[in-house]
């Protein structure tokens, strides 16, 4: 199975995530992709909504998608979470799947800082969500890295941040993610009082 890994905080999950996700599928023929919710993200230390807040957000927005699945592999396991590790955890689990890693353009520019970022290319090959000017953008992770695959997304200019922002301040988020992940963020009243609202929620996983 040609298995694409998606990961994030997903604090919340909006149509900017389920774009990405829905255009590499198509690019990269992927048979699955599976957001993992991020539980304690190393590089965004502080509050944020409780995993399975989030992971309900998640199973909400893509319910109705055959090849869409939500993991909570990481939520199941005590952090910091790296992405190297939830790689490794999830290749002893399924050994015969090909592994596709979802990141964002900025996030192949910082992958020689991550925790073995030439493990990781060698597990799993990089779809990486274009953006002007990182076309040719390549690192040396080694000669067993596999050449990263570039993906065309429409510019969506949506940041969970902004959303967790508007909805301190009373204002609406309506079209900016499903109506089943608004009604759930109501009922639940989340992000009324976030100690998490300064935090960028990009769709990457370190």
């Amino acid at each position: 199975m040609r298995l694409g890994l998606f990961g994030g905080t997903f604090d919340p999950i909006h149509f900017g995530h389920l774009i990405l996700a829905e255009s590499c599928r198509e690019a990269c023929r992927l048979d699955r992709v599976w957001f993992i919710v991020a539980g304690s993200p190393p590089h965004k230390p502080g509050g944020r909504t409780p995993v399975a807040d989030r992971i309900e957000m998640v199973r909400v927005a893509i319910a109705g998608h055959s090849a869409f699945d939500v993991s909570e592999i990481e939520a199941k396991r005590p952090g910091p979470h790296y992405s190297i590790e939830t790689i490794e955890a999830i290749q002893r689990e399924q050994p015969n799947d090909e592994f596709f890693f979802l990141i964002g353009a900025d996030s192949l520019v910082d992958l020689p800082l991550w925790r073995e970022p030439e493990r990781i290319a060698q597990l799993s090959t990089l779809v990486v969500v274009n953006r002007p000017g990182i076309e040719s953008l390549s690192p040396d992770l080694g000669p067993e890295m596999r050449p990263p695959i570039f993906v065309n997304v429409p510019p969506i200019g949506i940041a969970s941040s902004e959303l967790r922002r508007r909805r301190e301040e009373g204002r609406s988020i309506r079209y900016q993610v499903p109506r089943g992940v608004e009604a759930y963020i109501e009922a639940h009243r989340l992000y009324r009082e976030s100690p998490g609202s300064a935090l960028t929620n990009r769709v990457n996983l370190h």
